[in-house]
């Protein structure tokens, strides 16, 4: 591995341990890396902002999405202090993001009480088996939404 990855990994661990440092979340920080420059970075803000999703992956996200006043990061890497959870592996999908680094494990991430395995295990369940009742509900007014943004000839895809 170059030292350029190693540097930005660094960067990542640094973030999560001056998170920590300073009490305003988890041990977790990332980098998000476009072109050899750090376009976002993040940390854990879960505690400090009351958002449940205010993950550093998702934090970075967010600041390199800003800083490059673009919704999508195809072309950019991201560097984690710790192998993303359900929801910022899922958000990092959506961000198009071209590769993930890691750190930290889940499994060493479950030593210090950060376990996603119930995560990880529910969402590969049905509907019907999770532990979180989902009910349908309003489909046919909610399809008509979706019928009109079908037809919207402005809409900016992504």
């Amino acid at each position: 591995m170059s030292h350029d990855h190693e540097h930005f990994m660094r960067e990542a661990i640094a973030l999560s341990a001056q998170n920590m440092k300073d009490n305003t979340g988890g041990p977790f920080g990332a980098v998000v890396v476009k072109d050899g420059k750090i376009v976002g970075r993040g940390s854990n803000k879960v505690t400090s902002s009351n958002d449940p999703t205010a993950h550093a992956e998702v934090v970075a996200i967010r600041d390199a999405c800003r800083n490059l006043d673009d919704f999508s990061l195809a072309g950019c890497e991201i560097y984690t202090s710790c192998e993303p959870c359900p929801m910022c592996l899922s958000a990092i999908y959506w961000a198009r993001l071209d590769k993930v680094y890691f750190a930290n494990t889940q499994h060493d991430a479950a030593e210090i009480d950060f376990d996603d395995r119930f995560l990880y295990e529910q969402v590969a369940l049905p509907k019907e088996g999770r532990s979180l009742p989902s009910v349908p509900l309003l489909r046919d007014e909610a399809l008509q939404v979706f019928k009109e943004w079908q037809a919207k000839t402005d809409k900016i895809p992504y």
